[in-house]
C-alpha cells in the first residue's frame, strides 16, 4: 500500500500509466453558420469522450495521479478550411467550431471537412497521446439579405396598337445577388408612375388596363421597381416606354405620292424606301402589280412625235410607205379641216365624230391586190352603234357602189373586206376577215397592223398576233372600167338611182356634195399603206414601243419573278420572302428616253395580294396610288443665220447651176438654263447652252409672187438628198425637205438649194423664207429671210441692135458705158454695172456731198439745185424731135457730157469703196425708187414716136 500525504492509501499494484483508450467523437456533424457571424451551431454538439478520463467524483488526488485533463484539443483536416475547432472543457471534452474569417454565402454556401479529437497523453510531457477517428463535418452558410434587386435592362420599349387590350405588352425582369432562395427571389414588381392605364404582375408582365387611344397619347413613360422576398427594393428603378400606334392596317409604307422626273436624267427609283406592313401576320407568298397610266399621253404613252412616215423610216420601213393622214401642208392638204390636237406636245391625232370624212386624192396610193401590202393605223374607239364604221374604204366612184377593199369596225369587231379582182376562175375566195377584239371598244389607243398577202392576212395589235375567228368567202368582182375612190372615215357611195334608208348623207370637208356612208366615230392617227412589202415583226415592235415605262434592275441575291407587259407600262412581281420582295420594289424605276418628253402627270398604282399558310388571302393590302410628274423640258431655240441679202449677175440666175440661196447658212440650237451662281448677292443667273438634236422638216417658201414654172424654179441635188435618207417635195410656192436627221446634215442639204430664172430681163429681186422644225412642228426655228438682187449685165452693141425690136427695155441700158471696176458687188463680173436707178442715186448722193464740202452753206446748195433744174430742161429740149416721120435714128451710146462727167466722177469716188453691203442696197432702193420712176417717165417722153405706119 502507498500512503499519500492526505492519508489515502492505494494498492501498490496500481500503475500511473493509465492512457489506454482513444478519444471518441461522433462520426458526422451538421452545422449552420450565418453570414457575418463566426459561431457554428452543430448537431450533435461537439463532445469528445475518453475512457481513460477520471471520474468527476474521484477527487483531486486521483486527478493528480492520472493527468491534469482528458481531452486536449480538436484538429480539422482539409484544404483552406475557413473554420477552427476549440475545446471549451478539457475534462468533459466539450468543444465548438467557429469561422476564422467573415463568410460569404454568395461565394460558397456549404463547407465540408473532417475533424479529429486527441487527448492529453501521459505525464507532464503528454506522452502516449491518443487520437480519435476522423468525423465528417457539413456546415451550411446561411444568407443575409444584403443585396437589392437589379433590373436586367437599363430601359424597356414596346409598341402597341390602339384599341386593343393585351394580356402582356412586355415583361420586365430583375435579379437579386443573394444566395438564398428567400432573399434572391423577386417577390413583386410595382409601377411607381401614378395614374397610368397599366399594371404589372408579380412576374413582371405589364399590360394595359384599358384600350389605348393614339389620338389621346402616343407614348407612355412608366417607372417600375422590384422587391425581393426580404422586402428589399430595387437599387434603381427602370424606365419603360410604350409607343402607341394607330390601328394596324396592312399597307405599303414609305411611298412618296408625288415623284418628280427631270428630263434627261435617266432612270428614277420610284420606291426607294418602301416596305410592307403586314401587322405581324405570317405571310407565305406575296404578289404585286405596278401600273403606270400613260393612256392620256399621245397614243397611249410617250413616243417620238415625228410624222408617221419618218417613224417608219427610223424603224426600217424605208420604201413604199404612203401616209394617208399627214399633217396639213401645201403638198398634202386633204386633211385640212379635220379636228386635231395640233401635234405640238404629242402625236397628231385626227378626230372623226360620225359626220366627217375625207377623200384621198388620186395617185397618192397605187396599191393593187395582186401584190402584198400592209395597212397600219393607230385607233381609239369606244362602244358605238351597231352600224358599220369605216376606217378606210376603196369603192367605185359611180354606178355600182362596189367596195374593193375596206377596213371597218362593227359590233366591237375589226373587219377587213378584200374583194378579188376579176379572174378566169369564178370560184369562191376569202373576202372578209373578222377579229373579235376587246381593244376595238375599250376607248384606249391601240396599234393595228395588217399584213396582207392574199389569201393570208395577219393582224398585229400592239405587237401581238391575232388570228381571225371568222373568214367569209365571196366571188371575185366582175370586170369593170369604173374608177375607184379612196376615202377615210366613211365609204364613198353613189346613191343616184338607188334607194338608201340606212345612212344619212352629209357634206364632206373637201367641199361640194358628197355621198358618204358608214361614218367612223373615234380617233385615228398614223394611217399608212405600204405597197409591195410586208412589215416584219421588228418594225412593228419598233413602231409600237414606248419611249417611257417601268424598269427594274434585280439584285443578284434576289430571286423573284418579274413579268412586264409589251409597252412596259405595268409589271408583276411574285415572291415568298418579304425582305427580298421589298428589295425588288425598291429597285423599280421610271425611265423616259426622249430628249424632249411630253410633260405632265403619269398616275401610278400598286396592287398587292398576300397569302398565308392556308394558301388563302389572310390580309387585305389596299392599293397604293401616286403619280410621276414629268417636268417641262427646257425648250430648244432653233436659230437660222447667214447672209440674208446679196446680189448676183443675171447670167448666174440663167445658168444651169443657178444661184445658191443659203451659201453660209448656220443652224444652231440652244437652251436656257438657270444656274445658281453668287454674283453681287444674287444667287441665280441665266446661261445659254448649245445642244444637238435632230430636225424633221425644213421648208423654203417664196415671199411674194409664186414661182412661174415656165422660167424659174428651186432645185437641189436629189442624190445628196437620198444619200442622207431625206425626202424633197416642191411646188410653185417653195420646197419642203423632210426626214429625221441631224442639224449638220440639214445644213449641208440647204447649202445646195439653188434658184434658177432663165428670163431675168424684168427681174430685179426675189425673196425667200426658210423655217426648220423638230418633232412634227413642236419646236420651230426663226424665219430666216433672204433677198437676192439681180445685177443686169449690159452689152452696148447688143442693146443698140435691139433698140428697134424691144424698145421697152431701152430705159434699162442708157448708161451702159459706165466703168464700175472699182465696185465689188457680191463677186460680180467686172463687166457688170449697177442698174440705172442705183446709178442716179449714187450720183446725186456723191454730188450732194461734194457740194456740201465745197460750198458749206445752204444758200450755195440751193443755187446748185437751180442749176441742175436748168440742165434737166436743157436735156429735155435736146431730145425733142418731130415724130411725124417714121425714120428715127437713135444712138443709145449717146451720153451728154455732163452725165459722162458725173459718171466719171462717180467711178473715181467708187474706187474708194470695196463692197456694197446689204444695208446699202436696201437704202439705195428705198431712196432711189421715186427718182427711178421720174427718170423712166422722162425717158419714155424722150423716146416717143408715131408708130401708126407700122
Amino acid at each position: 500500500l502507498i500512503l499519500f500525504p492526505c492519508g489515502l492509501l492505494l494498492p501498490a499494484a496500481v500503475s500511473l500509466s493509465v492512457n489506454k483508450h482513444k478519444p471518441w467523437i461522433e462520426t458526422t456533424y451538421h452545422g449552420i453558420v450565418t453570414e457575418n457571424d463566426d459561431k457554428v451551431l452543430l448537431d450533435p454538439p461537439l463532445i469528445a469522450l475518453d475512457k481513460d478520463a477520471p471520474l468527476r467524483y474521484a477527487g483531486k488526488i486521483f486527478h493528480l495521479l492520472v493527468s491534469d485533463e482528458a481531452i486536449c484539443g480538436f484538429r480539422i483536416h482539409g484544404q483552406n478550411v475557413p473554420f477552427e475547432a476549440v475545446v471549451l472543457d478539457k475534462s468533459t471534452g466539450e468543444g465548438v467550431i467557429r469561422a476564422k474569417d467573415k463568410l460569404d454565402c454568395e461565394l460558397q454556401k456549404e463547407h465540408t471537412f473532417t475533424i479529429q479529437a486527441y487527448d492529453c497523453g501521459e505525464g507532464p510531457d503528454g506522452g502516449n497521446m491518443k487520437k480519435s477517428h476522423k468525423a465528417t463535418v457539413h456546415i451550411q452558410v446561411n444568407d443575409m439579405n444584403e443585396y437589392s434587386p437589379v433590373f436586367k435592362e437599363k430601359s424597356y420599349k414596346a409598341t402597341v396598337i390602339e384599341g386593343k387590350k393585351y394580356d402582356s405588352i412586355l415583361k420586365v425582369e430583375a435579379v437579386d445577388a443573394d444566395c438564398s432562395f428567400q432573399f434572391s427571389q423577386i417577390c413583386s414588381y410595382e409601377i411607381v408612375t401614378p395614374d397610368v392605364p397599366f399594371t404589372v404582375d408579380k412576374d413582371g408582365n405589364i399590360k394595359n388596363t384599358e384600350k389605348l387611344n393614339y389620338s389621346k397619347e402616343r407614348m407612355y413613360k412608366l417607372t417600375v421597381t422590384a422587391y425581393d422576398c426580404g422586402k428589399n427594393r430595387a437599387s434603381e428603378d427602370v424606365l419603360v416606354k410604350i409607343n402607341i400606334k394607330p390601328t394596324c392596317k396592312p399597307s405599303w409604307q414609305g411611298f412618296n405620292k408625288r415623284i418628280e422626273y427631270e428630263p434627261g436624267t435617266g432612270s428614277l427609283a420610284l420606291f426607294p424606301s418602301m416596305h410592307l406592313e403586314t401587322c405581324e401576320e405570317p405571310i407565305t407568298s406575296i404578289q404585286a402589280s405596278i401600273m403606270l397610266e400613260t393612256n392620256h399621253i399621245g397614243k397611249g404613252c410617250d413616243r417620238d412625235t415625228y410624222s408617221e412616215k419618218s417613224l417608219h423610216k427610223l424603224c426600217g420601213a424605208s420604201t413604199g410607205t404612203v401616209e394617208l393622214l399627214p399633217a396639213p401642208s401645201n403638198s398634202a392638204n386633204w386633211t385640212v379641216g379635220l379636228p386635231t390636237d395640233n401635234g405640238h406636245d404629242s402625236d397628231q391625232v385626227f378626230e372623226f365624230n360620225g359626220t366627217q370624212a375625207i377623200k384621198v386624192p388620186e395617185g397618192v396610193v397605187s396599191t393593187t391586190l395582186k401584190e402584198p401590202f400592209t395597212i397600219s393605223v393607230w385607233m381609239r374607239h369606244g362602244p358605238g352603234s351597231r352600224e358599220k364604221e369605216t376606217i378606210l374604204c376603196n369603192s367605185d366612184k359611180t354606178e355600182m357602189n362596189r367596195h374593193h377593199y375596206s377596213l371597218y369596225v362593227h359590233n366591237c369587231r375589226l373587219v377587213l373586206l378584200l374583194r378579188q379582182e376579176p379572174t378566169e376562175s369564178e370560184n369562191y375566195k376569202p373576202a372578209e376577215f373578222h377579229w373579235k377584239l376587246d381593244q376595238v371598244c375599250d376607248k384606249e389607243w391601240h396599234h393595228y397592223v395588217l399584213n396582207i398577202e392574199f389569201p393570208a392576212v395577219t393582224l398585229f395589235v400592239d405587237g401581238a398576233t391575232f388570228e381571225p375567228f371568222l373568214v367569209t368567202e365571196d366571188y371575185p368582182l366582175h370586170a369593170s372600167k369604173i374608177e375607184t375612190q379612196l376615202t377615210i372615215g366613211a365609204c364613198w357611195q353613189d346613191l343616184s338611182g338607188h334607194d338608201n334608208d340606212t345612212e344619212t348623207l352629209s357634206e364632206t370637208l373637201t367641199g361640194g356634195s358628197a355621198l358618204m356612208t358608214q361614218y367612223f366615230r373615234g380617233n385615228l392617227a398614223g394611217l399608212m399603206i405600204r405597197s409591195g412589202k410586208l412589215e416584219n415583226k421588228k418594225v412593228i415592235d419598233c413602231l409600237y414601243t414606248c419611249k417611257e415605262g417601268l424598269d427594274v434592275q434585280l439584285p443578284e441575291e434576289v430571286a423573284s419573278a418579274v413579268e412586264f407587259n409589251p409597252n412596259q407600262s405595268s409589271l408583276t412581281l411574285e415572291g415568298d420572302d418579304i425582305e427580298s420582295f421589298e428589295k425588288v420594289m425598291q429597285h423599280i424605276s421610271y425611265l423616259n428616253s426622249r430628249q424632249f418628253p411630253t410633260p405632265g402627270i403619269r398616275h401610278l398604282r400598286v396592287t398587292t395580294t398576300v397569302k398565308c399558310f392556308n394558301e388563302e388571302t389572310c390580309i387585305s393590302v389596299p392599293d397604293s396610288e401616286g403619280y410621276v410628274m414629268v417636268l417641262q423640258p427646257e425648250e430648244p431655240k432653233i436659230s437660222l443665220s447667214g447672209i440674208d441679202h446679196f446680189a448676183r449677175g443675171a447670167a448666174e440666175f440663167e445658168s444651169t447651176e443657178g444661184v445658191t440661196l443659203f451659201p453660209e447658212l448656220r443652224i444652231v440650237s440652244t437652251i436656257t438654263r438657270e444656274v445658281e451662281v453668287e454674283v453681287e448677292a444674287e444667287t441665280e443667273t441665266v446661261v445659254s447652252e448649245e445642244i444637238m438634236h435632230n430636225l424633221d422638216t425644213c421648208e423654203v417658201t417664196v415671199v411674194g409672187d409664186e414661182l412661174n414654172g415656165d422660167h424659174e424654179s428651186l432645185e437641189v441635188d436629189l442624190a445628196q438628198i437620198q444619200q442622207r435618207a431625206l425626202e424633197m417635195s416642191s411646188s410653185n410656192v417653195g420646197m419642203v425637205i423632210t426626214g429625221v436627221n441631224t442639224m449638220a446634215n440639214y445644213e449641208q442639204v440647204l447649202h445646195l438649194i439653188r434658184y434658177r430664172n432663165w428670163h431675168t430681163e424684168a427681174l430685179f429681186d426675189r425673196k425667200f423664207k426658210l423655217v426648220c422644225s423638230e418633232l412634227n412642228g413642236r419646236y420651230i426655228s426663226n424665219e430666216f429671210k433672204v433677198e437676192v438682187n439681180v445685177i443686169h449685165t449690159a452689152n452696148p452693141m447688143d442693146h443698140a441692135n435691139n433698140a428697134m425690136v424691144q424698145p421697152q427695155f431701152i430705159n434699162q441700158v442708157q448708161h451702159a458705158s459706165v466703168d464700175l471696176s472699182g465696185h465689188n458687188l457680191a463677186n460680180m463680173h467686172q463687166s457688170s454695172v449697177v442698174p440705172s436707178a442705183a446709178t442716179i442715186v449714187i450720183v446725186v448722193c456723191v454730188s450732194f456731198l461734194v457740194f456740201m464740202i465745197i460750198l458749206g452753206v445752204f444758200r450755195i446748195r440751193a443755187a446748185h439745185q437751180g442749176t441742175l433744174r436748168d440742165q434737166e430742161n436743157g436735156k429735155e429740149n435736146e431730145m425733142d424731135w418731130d415724130d411725124s416721120a417714121l425714120t428715127i435714128t437713135v444712138n443709145p451710146m449717146e451720153v451728154s457730157e455732163e452725165e459722162g462727167d458725173e459718171e466719171e466722177e462717180e467711178s473715181e469716188d467708187g474706187e474708194e469703196e470695196d463692197d456694197i453691203t446689204s444695208a446699202e442696197s436696201d437704202s439705195s432702193e428705198d431712196e432711189g425708187g421715186e427718182q427711178e420712176d421720174q427718170q423712166g417717165s422722162s425717158r419714155q417722153q424722150q423716146l416717143e414716136w408715131d408708130d401708126s405706119t407700122y
